[in-house]
């Protein structure tokens, strides 16, 4: 589970950002944000270098996981 969607926000972007500046489609930014898909290791550093934070701000805890069974 991630928060990219929450960051997105908190950062006031759009989807399309990540989509522009990753190459990858907006289908499958679409897909992590709902958390539907999860993205690679690789991609998700990625993500955490376009939006300036530490790869952890963009993953839920054990708890925040507990709250979703």
């Amino acid at each position: 589970m991630n928060k990219i969607k929450e960051v997105l926000k908190k950062q006031g972007r759009m989807q399309s950002y990540l989509s522009d500046n990753l190459g990858k489609s907006a289908n499958t930014i679409s897909l992590w944000c709902r958390n539907v898909v999860q993205p690679s290791l690789k991609d998700l550093f990625k993500v955490a270098e376009l939006l300036d934070c530490e790869v952890h701000e963009l993953l839920n805890s054990r708890e925040d996981i507990g709250k979703f069974k």
